[in-house]
């Protein structure tokens, strides 16, 4: 401790100019300064003196942590050693790909013992199902078969998918068709015709299989659930039909019919509908209200008995019977007014062939109508002139004839002649004209007429509820024409293939087929719209398909990329031979559009605003040989913005002709910073 001391020299801390040398007298103060040194190390030497245990226990216990920390750094040195020569991180990273294996196939085991559940669940309700159609339960039946459909995706298979779905499919479509055959067995048992006593008996109870006691209203519920109604109504239909409908709609044959109905215990059990000979022998030979009472009859008794007044049931019904009730009527009492010989004229025009032209009251135009349709309007008008001329009881039946006779057109024509709607043909237009014209003239009717009928009858006489419906018809029928002929305008173009590779001879060839059918199925439509449908009528139809035609083909060739410079000039070609053949369609509408117009106006092209995409398929036609700066400057003058080009098409549409290159990464930037 001494020495330590003994280097605190007081002598260090003065300011004298050789403090170095202890010969040196020091000043008084300089005195007084060592003095007070003196003082402090005496008291700092007798603290350590009497506090040495503690200062020797703190020096003792910084050894022992120096020790310690030495080592903790040779464990250190050894774990760097270890890790050095077996890397932890990787033995964690394969603890932790492991971990993810185990976690995976865990995941794999609960989505297939999952499946397993829904397999084993598919499979006990399918049991369940045939189990309650062979204990009679059958709507719970129709409703699990119904459900299962959707659970197995019946009609939305994928091509791959676990095997056992097929199974589990199959064996559904074995319990649809049993449950199928065994309805229709009940239907059967339960609508039946007893040929000796001309009757149609009705059963409410049913028994097939040694299954008894089943509702018929039960089995009709488990057919409407089971979406087989019309399967199910077919064979009842085709019975009713033939030996109940058909004697009905016949005025030759003098039948009535009886009704009876048979009560149990339970409520009813039986109802018939017996067909007698008519006690009537008065009857006239063309009676139409007896023939429409019985029609009403038959299809009341239907209603109440067999469809249990449900709505649903007998319009099912009804699809099944209209068509040939329809028929029934027309063959076998309609036709025996259609007049054999030549009709009146009117106008100066002979209406003895199929078609006439009329003038509409309340249009400008003319249209092209049926022979039917203007000769059921002239019977119209010469009952409604009757009305005026006889007394109030005639003139009644005279004033319900003509509404009669329109409501028969409205309830049988469309029916009639359903199935040449679904196809390109005058049929179609011919009855959206007969509709248009006959919706026309009913409105007339009551201007015409109302002011000569009987004051008893005017409150009562109503034409203009009938007149919307046959507008609705004409112009159901018209979008109706307008889908099938898109339709198939579309097959044509998916015909070819997009477009794609047509520097190639059989993909080009391909294409222009393609075009080439385009081609005959407008020619085709303008060949039969443009003489029978309205001038105005016709350019607004045709120029919405030309529209769908040149977007259709516009998109396609617009979505192409890479194309080769022999590829762009094949496109350009056909574009050109389509136009060229449409030439002659499109003059036709310029000419509509051009009646009433200046000789200036006529020679002008068709509105942008009817066909669009005409302008731009032309200008398409043009950029396909035309310089990358020249179809820049295009866009920048807004040229291609006005034909209807948008942005992402042109920069698209320049990417698949030019190469990559500066000039390129100019003109696109210039056309994404044009000023428009």
């Amino acid at each position: 401790m001494d020495p330590l001391f003994d280097r605190i020299n007081v002598r260090d801390l003065l300011s004298g100019h050789d403090l170095s040398d202890p010969s040196t007298p020091l000043a008084p103060l300089d005195l007084r300064l060592e003095s007070h040194s003196l003082q402090i190390k005496s008291k700092v030497r007798s603290y350590l003196l009497s506090h040495h245990d503690g200062f020797a226990s703190l020096f003792s216990q910084c050894n022992d942590a120096i020790l310690e920390t030495n080592e903790i750094s040779d464990n250190i040195s050894c774990i760097l050693s270890l890790i050095s020569d077996h890397p932890i991180d990787v033995e964690i990273r394969e603890l932790v790909d492991e971990i993810g294996r185990k976690t995976k196939e865990a995941r794999e085991k609960r989505e297939l013992l999952g499946l397993l559940r829904v397999i084993v669940g598919i499979c006990k309700r399918l049991e369940g199902a045939r189990s309650a159609l062979s204990n009679g339960r059958l709507r719970f039946a129709a409703e699990e078969v119904k459900e299962l459909k959707k659970a197995l995706r019946i009609g939305d298979e994928e091509e791959v998918e676990p095997i056992v779905y097929g199974l589990l499919r199959k064996q559904w479509a074995d319990l649809f068709d049993d449950m199928q055959e065994l309805l229709v067995k009940f239907m059967e048992n339960a609508v039946r015709f007893e040929p000796d006593s001309r009757t149609i008996r009705v059963k409410y109870r049913l028994s097939v299989d040694e299954i008894d006691g089943i509702e018929l209203h039960t089995v009709l519920e488990a057919m409407d659930v089971a979406g087989i109604l019309d399967y199910g109504f077919a064979k009842a239909a085709d019975l009713i039909i033939k030996h109940v409908i058909t004697p009905a709609a016949n005025y030759r044959s003098l039948v009535t019919f009886v009704e009876d109905v048979n009560y149990g215990s339970d409520g009813i059990t039986e109802a018939v509908l017996k067909i007698l000979p008519s006690q009537d022998n008065k009857i006239l030979d063309a009676d139409g209200d007896a023939i429409y009472a019985r029609v009403i009859q038959v299809i009341r008794f239907i209603f109440k008995h067999i469809c249990f007044e449900n709505g649903s049931w007998i319009h099912s019904f009804g699809r099944l019977t209209w068509p040939r009730i329809s028929d029934l009527i027309i063959s076998n009492f309609l036709s025996k007014y259609t007049s054999k010989g030549p009709l009146l004229k009117k106008d100066g025009m002979a209406i003895n062939s199929s078609k006439q032209v009329v003038d509409l009251l309340f249009s400008a135009e003319r249209c092209v109508v049926s022979k039917a349709a203007s000769q059921l309007m002239e019977l119209v008008h010469q009952a409604l002139q009757d009305v005026g001329l006889s007394s109030t009881r005639v003139a009644l039946e005279f004033y319900h004839a003509a509404r009669d006779a329109i409501l028969l057109y409205e309830a049988i024509i469309p029916v009639k002649l359903e199935w040449q709607l679904d196809g390109i043909n005058q049929v179609a237009i011919l009855m959206h004209n007969d509709c248009l014209y006959l919706s026309q003239e009913i409105l007339g009717l009551a201007f015409e007429y109302r002011t000569d009928f009987p004051n008893s009858i005017k409150e009562h006489a109503v034409f203009a509820d009938m007149a919307p419906r046959f507008h609705l018809i004409a112009e159901e029928i018209l979008q109706r024409q307008i889908q099938i002929v898109i339709f198939n305008l579309r097959e044509a173009i998916d015909g070819a293939d997009g477009f794609q590779n047509t520097h190639q001879m059989q993909q080009f060839e391909s294409a222009k087929f393609s075009i080439d059918q385009v081609v005959f199925v407008l020619e085709k439509v303008h060949i039969i719209w443009e003489p029978l449908l309205q001038p105005s009528t016709y350019r607004r139809s045709m120029c919405m398909v030309l529209e769908s035609v040149f977007s259709r083909i516009t998109k396609d060739i617009l979505l192409l990329d890479d194309l080769a410079a022999e590829e762009t000039l094949q496109l350009q070609r056909l574009i050109h031979l389509m136009l060229e053949n449409l030439s002659s369609l499109l003059k036709s509408l310029i000419a509509i559009d051009s009646k009433g117009k200046s000789e200036e106006d006529s020679g002008r092209p068709i509105d942008d605003d009817i066909i669009p995409s005409l302008r731009k398929i032309h200008k398409l036609a043009e950029l396909l040989d035309m310089p990358l700066k020249s179809i820049t400057i295009s866009w920048e003058s807004g040229e291609l913005l006005s034909c209807g080009f948008t942005i992402v098409e042109l920069k698209d549409f320049i990417r698949a002709i030019f190469a990559d290159s500066p000039l390129r990464k100019e003109c696109l930037w210039r056309i994404e910073n044009a000023s428009l």
